[in-house]
């Protein structure tokens, strides 16, 4: 088994060495990765080694080891963290263990004592990785959870509660199979009293529909929903939809025989794919509302009964939120798919009632604007008053090109915006760290507290602006400024580590010969050869 990492931290090099000497780190499941003797070097050490287990000392030069572990609970949530103090004191206990820290040991420290410690680590160690690798046990739960899944996706799916994004990808997670297409729903109501429709008689209709379905060109599945069974058909042509029909007629006589109780059938217009079933669910169940005037044991179509229903579209809250959640954090791409479906829901209506829907996106896509803080015009074109016509087009074509493009625009726009902020915010930060490298308590909380944004989002924003950390930027900026000031200046060199806010000399001298590979008196004297 892979052994786990140890960064061993204390200023006095004997402890580090007899600590190192006396542990069988091998033989307990450990290997010791790295050594530091101050705090800022451990830190360091930390970031670039990811080690799982930290010993450090309390008391240790320019970073003690409460602020160490401090700052490691954020950088390395996962590690744990081992104190040693030569101080018999509460409350060095008491702050070690608020910051989540395993163990607190006092010195001197003995090897068995640690030993033991290590042990008790590794034991814990050895859960969590055994727990994050037992894949097979989350599959059989995940596996063994998969109907009630499944079975919530699909009254999801009928209910409208599933963005069109989500719906394949829901799907495929579940293992459901739910091709493009033409689809429909058939909501399947129990006549008689409402108290008998438990779930047990409903399984009888789920298992009598499933067995006796049988229509060529149509895949059907049976699913619970709610107080009824619902079929979703898959339909291979729209011409489909009448011997479908028929079909659902002859199951509902047949049901008298096999069931003893007769089955009315409410069915929903064809939707083009299957993250418009829903509409054609809300159909089906107005179908069956008519049950009352048409008399049970029959099949309803909707489209018999109101076949002007789908001749004014509405522009619902779910297309809002999936235009926006797709100009704002999609692409193009996906922008685009959702004006097309947009599009392919006007192409099955009546063209003089879509203006109200097509006033609808556009509205939507202007507050897109607006709250990026963009013009307009230079969105829309200008000139635009927010009024736009159907008939202002030659043809559907025509009209979802013209708000794709719209679309595309406002994406780049908002993008460009999003990426000029990021630039500016960082920009600000090294303006800040320009005018304040000489303070010694320069961090990256202060400057966060400057330009009001979280540590943990700028720490993330400047790495990925800039290509390094804070910290080893405010140290590129202090040691180009201390060279300067040793090439052109006869300055003391504890006078230049004042000047780039370091307040001890020998901390500064470390960093520097850290930086350079020179030591400040070689370097300076390289400069004047």
């Amino acid at each position: 088994m892979e052994e786990y990492r140890v960064l061993l931290a204390d200023d006095e090099e004997e402890i580090r060495t007899g600590i190192s000497r006396k542990i069988d780190w091998a033989s307990l499941g450990f290997c010791l990765v790295g050594e530091a003797g101050n705090g800022e070097e451990s830190l360091e050490l930390a970031e670039q080694l990811r080690p799982d287990v930290v010993l450090t000392d309390i008391k240790m030069p320019f970073l003690d080891g409460l602020e160490l572990c401090r700052r490691l609970r954020v950088s390395l949530p996962g590690a744990r963290l081992v104190v040693f103090s030569g101080f018999d004191d509460f409350e060095y206990a008491r702050q070690a263990m608020s910051l989540g820290v395993s163990e607190y040991i006092l010195k001197p420290i003995n090897a068995p004592e640690l030993i033991q410690v290590l042990e008790k680590l590794r034991d814990q160690l050895d859960r969590q990785r055994l727990e994050r690798r037992d894949m097979e046990t989350l599959r059989r739960r995940y596996e063994e959870s998969l109907p009630v899944l499944r079975e919530l996706f699909y009254t999801r799916l009928l209910s409208g509660q599933l963005r069109p994004e989500q719906v394949q990808d829901r799907a495929a997670r579940y293992e459901i199979d739910l091709p493009q297409g033409l689809w429909t729903a058939a909501l399947v109501h129990v006549d008689g009293d409402e108290g008998e429709r438990d779930e047990l008689l409903l399984l009888s209709v789920q298992s009598f529909l499933e067995k006796h379905f049988a229509l060529e060109g149509c895949a059907a599945r049976v699913v619970l929903y709610g107080d009824m069974a619902a079929l979703l058909v898959h339909l291979d042509r729209e011409e489909r939809l009448y011997p479908l029909l028929e079909e659902l007629e002859r199951l509902s006589r047949l049901s008298q025989s096999y069931l003893g109780f007769r089955l009315t059938t409410g069915v929903g217009l064809v939707c083009r794919g299957p993250e418009e079933l829903y509409r054609s669910a809300e159909g089906a169940r107005s179908a069956l509302d008519y049950r009352v005037l048409a008399g049970g044991g029959r099949v309803i179509y909707i489209g018999d009964l109101e076949p002007q229903s789908a001749a004014a579209p509405s522009f619902e809250e779910e297309d809002q939120r999936a235009l926006s959640a797709a100009v704002k954090l999609g692409t193009p791409e996906q922008a685009e798919a959702v004006v097309r479906e947009l599009m392919e829901r006007l192409r099955q209506a009546s063209l003089s009632k879509c203006d109200l829907f097509l006033l609808e996106v556009v509205t939507c896509l202007v507050r897109l604007t607006r709250s990026g803080g963009l013009p307009v015009e230079e969105v829309f074109g200008e000139g635009f008053t927010g009024a736009v016509s159907v008939s202002a087009f030659s043809s559907l074509e025509e009209l979802g090109n013209w708000l794709a493009e719209r679309c595309r625009r406002l994406h780049d726009l908002l993008g460009r915006r999003r990426s000029d902020s990021a630039w500016q915010m960082v920009e600000r930060a090294k303006d800040y760290i320009a005018g304040h490298y000489t303070d010694e308590q320069l961090s990256v909380e202060a400057l966060c507290a400057h330009i009001h944004l979280s540590p943990t989002y700028f720490s993330t924003l400047f790495k990925r602006e800039v290509g390094m950390s804070f910290t080893a930027y405010v140290t590129k900026v202090r040691m180009e400024e201390a060279a300067r000031l040793l090439r052109e200046t006869g300055e003391k060199t504890y006078r230049i580590a004042e000047a780039t806010g370091f307040s001890d000399p020998n901390y500064f001298s470390y960093v520097f010969k850290r930086h350079f590979g020179l030591s400040p008196s070689k370097f300076r004297a390289g400069q004047t050869n």
